[in-house]
This record gives structure tokens, sequence and C-alpha cells, in this order.
């Protein structure tokens, strides 16, 4: 070896010690803070209340404005997309759009609702461009896409053989695109040993997307739970929260959707006296893997809402778990978090089902909107909440 490569490969690890030395340096002198588990795992989030407001009952265009169960807001057109529960039997089964107004109000707050008015209605369907028949669906989710479309979901009728749904459908005329799948278990079969499939009337109600393509035509996720266990993933015991089923698809250009994983969401329990309680929305927040979520209680005394952060995190995928009924002490489930209890707020809730982010605000803020369904009840309203969504 010659005197120059000598002295050149010393001088290289030399070099190489000292930018060694000086990252060490660098790191040891900028550790980051301690933050606890929670700090790490959930965003810094908080909810502020600002208005309800009581869409008035009212017939638009031969259709009972009514049983609105979902909505979602489309930014480009500055407008909100209302999925109505009725299942054919007032009118052909449809979605509504309305333009909601704010206004500047002198509180702490300072912001309002000061309208919901409604342009238009869009009838649903098949895809041989017919109106569904009565009692042959019972939609309650809807989640909007960037490519012109909207995902709705349907509950379905076990006792009837009506299976639940998931499908895309053309914004503007109303008419189905393509089915997303599902898989066996949400399915009743008489052939099974096992009853198995979704419960009656607690079937698809939340659907969401995440929009985190650039263009249109990028793939995209979806992402769905059922409102309460399946009737094979109960557990024996009342008390015990409710293991319901959290699915991830990603909806490509071409081809059909493809089912990622499945998640376990454990339902809050509920107490003695509430007769009903479900999960009723979900909502994907713009960081991936984070959601919020809205559970509904419904008791003789009134109803109840509360929103969790919810974030899968390592969770556990159940695929492969063909029950959830017995020991899950193995299993991850969703990461979730209380972000806002509404019965503290003091006011009347009705049956809230639905939950989107709005547009912001005069202030800059970033809007959250409820709606709740009035089952077409003469004693219930459709009820608009209005909150402010703060990241801190």
């Amino acid at each position: 070896m010659s005197d120059r490569i000598l002295s050149f490969s010393v001088k290289h690890l030399v070099n190489l010690f000292l930018i060694f030395t000086l990252l060490l340096s660098i790191t040891a002198c900028s550790l980051p803070q301690r933050v606890s588990a929670t700090e790490r795992l959930f965003l810094d989030l908080s909810l502020e209340f600002l208005d309800e407001y009581t869409i008035p009952k009212t017939i638009f265009k031969d259709t009972t404005v009514g049983g609105l169960s979902a909505i979602a807001y489309n930014r480009q057109q500055d407008r909100f997309y209302v999925l109505s529960d009725d299942r054919s039997k007032l009118a052909p089964a449809r979605f509504y759009t309305f333009a909601l107004g704010f206004k500047q109000i002198d509180n702490d707050s300072g912001i309002a609702l000061d309208s919901a008015t409604i342009e238009d209605v869009t009838f649903l369907r098949d895809e041989q461009g017919n109106t569904y028949p009565a009692e042959s669906v019972d939609f309650e989710g809807l989640a909007l896409s960037a490519r012109g479309t909207v995902f709705i979901s349907s509950e379905g009728n076990p006792k009837k053989d009506i299976k639940p749904f998931i499908a895309e459908f053309d914004l503007e005329t109303g008419k189905k695109k393509l089915d997303v799948p599902l898989p066996q278990r949400y399915l009743k079969d008489d052939k099974s040993a096992q009853p198995q499939g979704v419960q009656e009337n607690l079937a698809f109600e939340s659907l969401t997307v995440n929009r985190s393509g650039l263009l249109p035509e990028d793939p995209f996720r979806l992402f769905t739970a059922t409102e309460s266990a399946l009737i094979q993933d109960k557990s024996p015991e009342a008390e015990a929260a409710a293991r319901i089923r959290f699915l991830h698809y990603v909806i490509n250009p071409f081809g059909n959707p493809v089912l990622l994983a499945e998640h376990l969401y454990l339902l809050e329990p509920a107490p003695v006296e509430v007769i009903s309680n479900g999960l009723t929305e979900l909502m994907a927040l713009k960081t991936e893997g984070y959601f919020l979520s809205l559970e509904r209680t419904f008791s003789f005394t009134g109803a109840g809402a509360k929103i969790f952060q919810v974030a899968i995190a390592n969770a556990t995928d159940t695929t492969n778990i063909t029950s959830l009924k017995g020991d899950v002490t193995q299993v991850q489930p969703l990461r979730k978090e209380l972000l806002f209890d509404l019965q503290k707020l003091g006011i009347y809730l009705d049956n809230i089902e639905g939950m989107t982010l709005g547009p912001r605000l005069p202030d800059g803020s970033q809007s959250l909107l409820l709606i709740s369904d009035d089952n077409f009840n003469e004693e219930q309203v459709s009820q608009l909440l209005l909150f402010r969504l703060v990241p801190n």
C-alpha cells in the first residue's frame, strides 16, 4: 500500500469519526421533551359548542323532509348532502342538497347558524336506473368522494332476508355505480351452524372517506362500522361493551374496492335505563389513522350522544377472527378517548346520527356539524348542532 493511499484512508477515518462525534453532540443537546403515552397517541383537539338550529318540518318537491341520518360537506360547492333514511315508503329513497347560512353574533362564540335552505333532492337508483321499492333499503350512512360520487350504506333487513350493502352512487343522477364487497360474516346464512350477520337495525350507520390523494382519480380510503356487534360477536355479559367491527377499504380508480383490514371497536357500555345504544357515525380526520366517532343513546328520559377521538395505532387486524364473543384480551382494540359529552350542554338533544366537518368559519376556524334523525315523528325534530374544532 502506498503512503498516499494510507494517508487518504487515515484522513477518511478521522473525518468519519469527527462527523459521528458531532452528530452525537447535537443529538445529546436536543433530546425531545418527554410526553405521556396518551399525548403521543391522540391529537390535541377540543370541541367548542357554538349553536343549535331546528330545520322546520316541510315538504320539498313532494317529499317529506325528515329521517335525516347522515350529512357530508362539499367544500368546492359549499353545499351539504343530507341523507334521508325513508325506506322508500313516503317517497323514493333520497338525499337532499342543503345550503347553510352562518351569521356573526355578539357573544363569546361569535358564530351562529342562520338558515338551512333545501335546494334539491336526488333520488337513489339501482344499476338499471330504477328507484328502490318500498322497504327494500334502509339507507343510513353517506360519505362524499372526490370523484363526483357518494358512498351510501343500507342496513338491510335480516328478518325479511334483505341484505345490508354499501354502494357508490353518482352525485348528480343518484344512479348506482358499484358495490363495496362485504365479508360473508356480515350476512345472514341459514346454512351456517351458528347464527351470524348484522343484528336487526344495527348494521352500517357510519361511513367516512379519507381523501389523501392529490387528484380525484387517486386511490382513497373508505371506513365503516356496524352500529353494534354482529350476532356471532355478541358478548354473553349484558353490561359488557359491544364488540363492533370497523372496516378499512381502499377504493381504486379501476377494479373493485379492497378490504385492507378490520379492527375491534368497543362501544361504551350503556346505563341500565338505556334502550338503544350504538355507534352512529365515523369521521376521518386529515391526519391519517385518526377519526371522530359518534355514539348515541336513547332512553325513556331522553337521548344522549358522545364524541370520541379514535386512533388505529397498533390495533389488531380481526379479519381472520371468526367470533369476538369469547376472550378478546389478546385483541388490541382501536384506542379512543372522550372528546365531548353532549348531555353536558344542558339543551334538548334529539336522535343525533350524522356528523361532518363543515366550512371554515368567518374567523378561520374549522366547523363541525351534527344532525339528528326525527324518525318522521311529529314529536321529534331535525336538529343541527354547530361546533368549532380546535387544535390546541
